[in-house]
């Protein structure tokens, strides 16, 4: 490339001609553009910091694989419960018979609600995940909030 540059540059000192120094400004200016387009490209790389797994966690929403059952039917759930337990990756009356209740009363403490008692909630979405609605009403019947009455 350095020759074609060479010879070009020395034809246009013989030649003289105006149109040979046109081009070789042009020359002049494309190689500095991409000169500098180089550079400015190597300035702008960012790399990006490893997230840790927790971090992972928060930036992704779960979303249920199978459609959602209405949680608030359990005696104790009301909407903002069901919000909650939504978040913790709770859709299925299945998934909250299954649940840990230390883990769902971890979770109630957390968004402050401290009233909230998942002690029969288990019981109740077994009953429901088995379509069991008769013996769930029956079993609401001794329940006041969600929680047995003495």
């Amino acid at each position: 490339m350095n020759s074609s540059i060479n010879f070009l540059v020395c034809t246009i000192l013989l030649t003289g001609s105006t149109w040979l120094w046109i081009l070789l400004g042009l020359l002049v200016i494309a190689t500095g553009l991409l000169i500098w387009c180089l550079i400015d490209t190597g300035r702008k790389r960012v790399i990006a910091e490893p997230m840790g797994k927790s971090q992972i966690q928060e930036k992704v929403q779960v979303i249920p694989t199978t459609e959602a059952d209405d949680l608030k039917i359990i005696e104790g759930i009301g909407p903002k419960i069901e919000q909650i337990l939504h978040s913790a990756g709770i859709y299925t009356f299945q998934q909250l018979t299954d649940a840990n209740v230390d883990h769902l009363r971890e979770l109630m403490q957390s968004s402050n609600l401290r009233l909230a008692d998942p002690g029969t909630w288990s019981e109740q979405a077994r009953l429901a995940a088995m379509g069991a609605w008769d013996e769930l009403t029956t079993y609401q019947g001794t329940l006041k909030g969600g929680r047995k009455v003495a």
